[in-house]
């Protein structure tokens, strides 16, 4: 079974509350419709301006009962920032912080957004309302990197954060390691990437990595890790057994670590095009409750897929 039936098979194993924010757009409106009628999950489609017709009911954001109280609560969350009361009611009428409120008490599992919106829209309602899971320094995303022989890899961070301290990097890979584990069902074994091997080579960038990789180590010392390793040695196992002989994660790493933005949007591009993977993705992580964001050239199965994956995650995260 490839990764994204095994997803919606455990979807449809839970009774998990997906929030659409965006009913303007027909692929929302399809993807709702879809998720809906195969039982994978429950839909909350939130009115727009120009919401598409549909025979899902659509929640008004300014009449919901609970209105006034995600406004208050979004003012004390913000008011450090300077916001008024009347500019808390205002921005809770967009339908991102409104959807995000909802994930936040609890009245919705998980929101999937951004079918229409920026990604900078999509997380600041999402850091700003859902805010970071404790465990995390950084809002930040994996690729899930598929197979036709069922082999699934995650990629870290190809979309959010261009170029991470070794706090933030240290972040990432815990994340990253979680995310794995909770979508693919496999213990991760997670390598922090570089184009150096167990100090072939001195460079600051390398430090980088070793100092987030010691971070690591002492936040969650039962995680298989190493590093710094570079490709071959992570994912060869005659080559990692010469580069790194006597680790437990050279030449069979599941879940890499790309040092920036750089190396892991452009890793993930090649191994889907020129690897044939299919990539699936960017799952965001890092957040307390799920908040994913979507590519606007997305299609309906994108969402569909999308909002699996949310709803499993949001059974995972505690």
């Amino acid at each position: 079974m490839d990764i994204i039936s095994s997803i919606r098979e455990k979807t449809k194993k839970q009774t998990r509350t997906v929030v659409l924010p965006r009913s303007s757009d027909e692929r929302v409106i399809k993807a709702a419709e879809f998720l809906i009628a195969e039982e994978l999950c429950n839909v909350i489609l939130i009115k727009n301006q120009d919401s598409q017709e549909t025979d899902i009911p659509l929640i008004d954001p300014v009449t919901h009962p609970k209105f006034e109280l995600y406004a208050e609560q979004f003012l004390e969350k913000r008011k450090h920032k300077g916001i008024t009361s009347i500019q808390a009611v205002e921005i809770l009428k967009d339908p991102l912080f409104f959807a995000a409120s909802m994930v936040s008490n609890g009245d919705a599992d998980a929101c999937v957004a951004g079918s229409v919106s920026t990604t900078g829209d999509v997380l600041r309602a999402a850091i700003q309302v859902i805010g970071l899971h404790p465990r995390s320094l950084v809002v930040s995303s994996i690729f899930l990197m598929s197979f036709e022989d069922g082999t699934v890899f995650s990629y870290g961070d190809c979309a959010v954060v261009p170029y991470p301290n070794p706090d933030q990097l240290a972040s990432i890979a815990i994340d990253s390691a979680a995310s794995h584990q909770a979508i693919t069902g496999h213990d991760p074994k997670v390598a922090m990437l570089s184009f150096s091997t167990k100090g072939s080579a001195k460079h600051e960038r390398v430090e980088l990595v070793t100092d987030a990789l010691n971070l690591v180590k002492m936040r969650v010392p039962q995680l298989q890790i190493d590093g710094e390793l570079q490709f071959d040695a992570a994912f060869v196992d005659s080559i990692g057994k010469r580069k790194a002989p006597g680790s437990l994660v050279a030449g069979q790493a599941n879940v890499f670590i790309f040092p920036n933005l750089d190396a892991g949007n452009i890793g993930y591009k090649i191994t889907e095009r020129l690897g044939r993977a299919t990539a699936t993705g960017p799952i965001i992580q890092g957040l307390a409750k799920p908040m994913m964001d979507l590519s606007r050239g997305c299609n309906w199965v994108d969402i569909v897929n999308t909002a699996c994956v949310a709803s499993l995650l949001s059974s995972k995260i505690h």
